[in-house]
């Protein structure tokens, strides 16, 4: 069964009550949507609440929620939205200037950080200034394009714009590194996400 089969199935079970379906799509999900919501340069505590208030909410809406074709696409959707709720309630930053992180995942081992360490330092600083320098809706679109793998439907959705200018965001993006750096697009966001 693949990944996205078991999505639907512990979905369908989710939707009909079974609260065992919800911990498994949490346990799942829990790691990408919190490394996602930390983008977004609010605090660890303040995604973890989201994560909690959105699956919270998922289960006491249970019964009125619709069927999905991507349950990933669907939670990053929803935690989007509650991180940004978050910020308009607090006040910090309007919708169109949200700041987005483009650190090193924490996720590598020690080991493969310290053999990538020696050769790819410097070229890493040099991206992250390279992606700092575009503007926040062309770093999202491709975070979410290259690290979360959604389609530019998907993308279009969680960023409640049309398609034609999520694939504006990326090829604009996209021209902007390229001609900057000469080095594989791949090897690019291996490196920064």
């Amino acid at each position: 069964m693949t990944s996205q089969a078991q999505d639907q199935a512990l979905w369908r079970l989710f939707r009909e009550g079974e609260k065992k379906a919800l911990g498994q799509l949490v346990e799942r999900y829990y790691r990408a949507l919190k490394h996602y919501g930390l983008k977004f340069m609010v605090d660890e505590a303040v995604v973890e609440d989201c994560i909690q208030e959105l699956f919270l909410q998922l289960w006491e809406n249970r019964l009125h929620i619709n069927e999905t074709e991507s349950v990933k696409h669907y939670l990053i959707k929803a935690l989007r939205h509650h991180i940004l709720q978050y910020l308009r309630l607090q006040k910090r930053l309007p919708f169109e200037e949200l700041d987005w992180d483009t650190s090193l995942m924490n996720e590598l081992d020690s080991e493969t950080l310290l053999i990538r360490q020696e050769s790819l330092a410097s070229m890493t600083q040099a991206i992250q200034a390279q992606l700092a320098a575009l503007p926040v809706r062309e770093r999202e679109a491709l975070y979410l394009r290259y690290y979360e793998n959604l389609s530019i439907h998907e993308i279009a959705e969680v960023m409640h714009i049309n398609r034609q200018s999520v694939s504006n965001f990326l090829q604009k993006a996209l021209t902007k590194l390229r001609h900057r750096w000469l080095v594989p697009l791949s090897l690019l966001f291996c490196i920064i996400f």
